[in-house]
């Protein structure tokens, strides 16, 4: 099968950073499904993982890719809920080969069946971020669906971004929270309030003292998505004291010993644990997955989908890698078909 992997990790620049190369074909086995792979999107833990993670002992190369939609061509003996045939969605096991390869193994148990009304390219877009956004609000931050008045603020920091432009919609289409979403360019802020967010701010400036300008002096909830340790002296002065406060980024260092004070709570959120660990819930995301659907295909959520770079291959990845590593990405790049 075609795939796209490295054999060291390197910069995006470097020639061999990523290249195309000839793997055999996968069996399944177990729960697992195996994909037809028919489109793929770029995260920024496909870049980190580039940068920094040698392929396995016994591997040749290191295949990335943690979001794919596609088609299931076979299943082990113990899957139940898929058949061959199906329309899938799904991000992957960090711990196991990833989605950049035309054939791919995976465990049912974290994979939905992708929405009807969505093509490849357009599902692929969402998974890693979808499972992201849905844990840190309902599971990390426990925060209750439904559209009881509540009058709490959520702060999402870095809205513009794959998981902040999913987050924002979850947050606005299925709770009662005061949405305020931070993006630092034009073109990014008007993406953040057509996903549907009630205020956007500029995290270029003070957070603190934006906030204030539109009349919030502290927020209940803040939901860092980038640049936390940049951003952190700012969160601990605009949270609420008893608010609750989450992170998905990898601070080098974070001093939560300043948000005592105020007795907030600190969250992390990485949708890589359930099938690290495989927790008894790890189904969850199975049934996250087709939830998610459901509501994409009742129209109340929308694809993030900002920008398609043609055919997946290594050259084709390597300019994805290069724009979600520049910062300035909007929304999601998808790859889609093998050429």
């Amino acid at each position: 099968m075609k795939a796209v992997g490295y054999q060291k990790p390197q910069a995006i620049s470097q020639p061999e950073s990523l290249i195309d190369i000839t793997l055999p074909d996968p069996v399944a086995t177990g729960r697992d499904l195996l994909v037809e792979v028919r489109a793929v999107s770029v995260n920024p833990v496909d870049t980190k993982v580039r940068a920094s993670g040698a392929p396995a002992e016994g591997q040749t190369h290191k295949v990335l890719g943690w979001d794919a939609s596609g088609i299931v061509k076979a299943v082990g003996p113990e899957v139940t809920l898929f058949k061959p045939g199906d329309r899938v969605w799904y991000a992957g096991s960090i711990a196991r080969p990833g989605t950049n390869s035309e054939l791919h193994l995976v465990d049912e148990r974290i994979v939905g069946h992708a929405p009807r009304s969505l093509d490849f390219a357009q599902a692929a877009a969402l998974p890693l971020t979808a499972i992201t956004a849905w844990e840190m609000l309902f599971d990390r931050l426990g925060i209750a669906p439904g559209k009881h008045p509540s009058h709490k603020t959520l702060l999402i920091i870095g809205a513009s971004g794959g998981v902040g432009s999913i987050l924002t919609q979850l947050a606005t289409r299925l709770t009662s929270l005061t949405v305020i979403g931070t993006a630092s360019r034009p073109e990014t802020q008007a993406w953040v309030k057509e996903l549907g967010a009630h205020h956007v701010i500029d995290h270029s400036q003070p957070i603190a003292d934006e906030l204030k300008r539109i009349g919030f002096p502290t927020v209940d909830l803040i939901v860092s998505l980038t640049q936390t340790d940049l951003h952190f002296a700012q969160i601990v002065e605009a949270i609420a004291p008893q608010g609750k406060f989450g992170l998905i980024d990898d601070p080098a260092s974070l001093d939560i010993t300043k948000l005592k004070r105020k007795s907030v709570s600190v969250h992390w959120e990485l949708m890589f644990t359930r099938a690290l660990f495989g927790t008894d819930d790890m189904i969850g995301q199975h049934r996250l997955l087709n939830e998610v659907a459901a509501l994409v295909d009742a129209g109340l959520i929308r694809t993030t989908l900002a920008e398609r770079f043609g055919s997946i291959n290594a050259d084709n990845l390597k300019r994805a890698h290069a724009l979600i590593e520049s910062g300035k990405a909007r929304g999601k790049v998808v790859l889609e078909n093998w050429g």
